[in-house]
């Protein structure tokens, strides 16, 4: 269980609604873990297990079905999910989708599609990645062209986490092409639109419970009613956007981290290896302290970091900066955390392996940490 005593971006309100979600998570997700990973895909149960128990885009204004709550209590459902070591992908819903509708949305989209999202009824995912394009958002080729009162979209995406359980795709679309980020627009694309199609669901290194799919798009006709927010402002919004999208992976990475470390602890006061534990070897004791120092400051760093986005003032460069630092922490410590239970860490049965596995490609999604240093550099 994650300790909480000495955090300072939570209060009392937090706490209990931890403690809900700890309850919710005990009870429908732990026993369902290890068949979410072998299925390599979420229920659609949990989700609406999830939305009964408020636990979907808490922020939401209440006219909408939300309990319009700050940005900590999406924190603290991030945090216990990641240390539970699933990747099922709520985050994404209400951290990020949640967010564009509510922000830049008509009131008829507000209405048609943040209730169900509240609920669990309706499941979301944001259509960026290309075959062809990554980081650079700029260079998609997916283009939505007007037809009368249509677009047309034409084009496919790779490595859309919730894909294969999505009913909405925001879809990043080129609506002109020869204006460069200033010709991109966002989309809304329902899943029984014709044209639509689902690829596989792919077969990742980490994340196994996390739908991850390719999307196609064939003459996929929408009104231009589905544009959301304004047509060419696209590029905007998504980089409006992204201080909460990192924040949101550097506390997920975090608390994966402090599970991995927890693990680590257990594990080696449990082993006996030259007729002492494995834990009172000075190797393994600098190891763990080592571990614990990077961890208590990034949770005080992640408290800093909430506390200014709750009130409005993260940066995108502050943001990038944490998802660097907190996902090439993540990396070391479940490494670490690995070696320290020698082979048996090599083990799927062990949770430390899937923490590993899954910690490797948070320095790749939400822009790689090469592109965070970019962006941190060009706000020196």
């Amino acid at each position: 269980m994650l300790d909480t005593a000495a955090r300072t971006a939570f209060d009392d309100d937090h706490a209990m609604f931890r403690e809900s979600v700890r309850k919710m998570f005990e009870r429908e997700l732990i026993p369902n873990l290890d068949r979410y990973e072998e299925e390599g895909i979420v229920d659609r149960a949990f989700w609406k297990a999830c939305g009964e128990a408020g636990m979907l885009c808490p922020t939401v204004d209440e006219k909408y079905g939300g309990l319009g709550l700050d940005f900590a209590y999406n924190a603290v459902i991030d945090e216990e999910l990641a240390y539970a070591g699933s990747s099922a992908g709520i985050t994404l819903q209400s951290d990020i989708v949640a967010d564009y509708i509510e922000n830049y949305g008509s009131e008829e989209q507000k209405l048609k599609y943040l209730p169900g999202m509240v609920s669990g009824d309706v499941i979301t995912a944001i259509a960026m990645t290309e075959p062809g394009t990554g980081s650079d958002l700029q260079g998609v080729r997916t283009t939505a062209k007007r037809d009368g009162n249509h677009y047309v979209i034409n084009g496919s995406k790779t490595y859309i986490t919730n894909g294969q359980n999505a009913d909405l795709v925001i879809v990043v679309a080129k609506t002109d092409p020869t204006l460069g980020a200033k010709g991109i627009s966002l989309i809304l694309v329902d899943a029984d639109t014709a044209g639509f199609k689902r690829g596989r669901n792919l077969d990742k290194v980490g994340m196994h419970s996390a739908d991850t799919s390719e999307l196609f798009f064939e003459d996929v006709r929408v009104p231009i009613t589905q544009c959301l927010g304004e047509e060419g402002k696209g590029f905007v919004y998504l980089m409006s956007q992204l201080p909460q999208e990192r924040l949101s992976i550097s506390i997920s990475a975090h608390a994966a981290a402090q599970r991995a470390f927890d693990e680590a602890v257990k594990f080696t006061k449990e082993r006996m290896a030259f007729g002492q534990p494995v834990f009172e070897f000075q190797n393994t004791k600098f190891s763990l302290a080592d571990m614990k120092g990077q961890l208590q400051v990034g949770w005080a760093h992640l408290d800093w970091a909430i506390k200014r986005h709750v009130a409005g003032e993260l940066t995108t460069a502050e943001a990038s900066a944490a998802k660097q630092w907190h996902t090439d922490m993540q990396g070391r410590i479940c490494d670490m955390a690995l070696q320290l239970h020698g082979g048996a860490g090599y083990m799927n049965e062990y949770l430390v392996a899937r923490l590993w596995r899954d910690a490797r490609v948070t320095r790749i999604f939400g822009g790689t940490n090469e592109i965070m240093k970019e962006v941190v550099s060009r706000s020196l």
